[in-house]
């Protein structure tokens, strides 16, 4: 696919800001693949936006529902800024067009590739934080995400929360984590984990992160004692 030009209007338009400076989008664009992406790409972008993403959607949630406990809040937050969200969000901003990336980058399906689409997203969201400041860029968030707040597509309940609160209302330890195999090549680690309950046979998981694996060897466990059934948590 052609790449477009990064600063067509058509995208500051689907983004509903505009930029004042034009070079924090092209930065926010840039993968660390691309010619110069070393020097210019959108790393320290995507740093600073997951945590004004964070901030704006932490205090959308303190707003929308008021007599929601810490632990709810907590659980639909990591719900909302999750890679796989913010990779939609990105997906409706068809940030894939404009992103600029390296030939191998293009070849291997760079510009469908769900962790680069959420970085993006991200490295988005800090841009227009540095150009317009935080009211702009909550607005910009409120605008993307705010659809999602009160329908998410998962258990609020993350497997391992879910396994660890299984546990130990059976007084039962802490379940553990083991990284057992690590495949693939720096860029595109595979990890294999298990995790560990005392008593009961272990829960084996496969994910592109560590976190990833460790999340689906926790919901095989629960699914496999009983506790979570296949067809209510699917795998993301």
């Amino acid at each position: 696919m052609a790449r477009r030009k990064v600063h067509p209007d058509e995208l500051q338009e689907r983004l509903g800001y505009p930029f004042r400076n034009p070079e924090l989008l092209l930065r926010a664009l840039t993968h660390v693949s691309a010619p110069n992406g070393g020097e210019g790409s959108y790393q320290r972008l995507e740093f600073l936006g997951d945590r004004v993403l964070g901030l704006a959607i932490a205090e959308m949630l303190y707003a929308a529902y008021p007599d929601a406990s810490e632990g709810e809040l907590s659980r639909r937050l990591a719900e909302l800024v999750r890679r796989e969200t913010c990779a939609e969000v990105a997906l409706a901003w068809d940030l894939g067009a404009y992103v600029k990336l390296g030939l191998g980058e293009v070849h291997s399906g760079g510009r469908r590739n769900q962790t680069i689409l959420a970085d993006v997203c991200e490295a988005i969201i800090g841009a227009v934080f540095l150009d317009g400041g935080y009211t702009a860029a909550k607005a910009l968030v409120e605008s993307a995400f705010g659809v999602l707040l009160s329908a998410p597509r998962r258990p609020l309940r993350d497997p391992k929360s879910a396994l660890q609160e299984w546990a130990q209302g059976r007084g039962w330890p802490t379940p553990t984590y083991a990284i057992v195999e690590r495949a693939g090549p720096d860029h595109a680690p595979r990890f294999r984990v298990v995790a560990h309950v005392k008593g009961i046979e272990s829960g084996h998981g496969l994910g592109a992160s560590k976190r990833a694996a460790e999340q689906e060897a926790a919901r095989s466990l629960l699914i496999r004692e009983g506790v979570w059934t296949e067809d209510e948590h699917e795998p993301d």
